[in-house]
């Protein structure tokens, strides 16, 4: 088994709809079922907030269709423990997005990379990214 890693919500949205936004190097870590992926609670929140605020209006069909989804890829689901939570709030980090800031704790505690074009996670100390 190889190494597990935590998809970003854009990169799971990405691997559903259009894979070929995503970088080669994801496309080929998606593409090997030995590398464990993981699809964190927090990307269900954030989906549907986002469809229910207009940001994601394409994404009715994604959130009523979200385990088959996940199934489809084969990915691990990851809860919010209180620990993921805790951390989350109290990170020094400038980065004010509740659900990057979850995403982070997460790959921090689970010592797993996160797959992300998100360039404000390499400000973060602990936590790897992959795009």
């Amino acid at each position: 088994m190889g190494m597990r890693y935590l998809l970003d919500t854009h990169a799971l949205l990405w691997a559903i709809t259009d894979p070929d936004r995503l970088g080669a190097e994801v496309r080929r870590t998606i593409a090997d079922r030995s590398n464990p992926l993981v699809v964190s609670a927090v990307s269900a929140w954030e989906i549907a907030t986002k469809q229910r605020a207009g940001k994601l209006p394409q994404a009715d069909v994604l959130v009523g269709a979200y385990s088959r989804h996940l199934d489809r890829l084969g990915v691990e689901r990851l809860p919010v423990t209180e620990e993921h939570a805790l951390l989350a709030g109290s990170l020094q980090w400038e980065h004010r997005d509740p659900f990057d800031r979850m995403l982070a704790a997460q790959a921090m505690l689970e010592s797993m990379p996160i797959v992300t074009g998100e360039a404000a996670f390499a400000e973060l100390s602990g936590v790897a990214t992959v795009w």
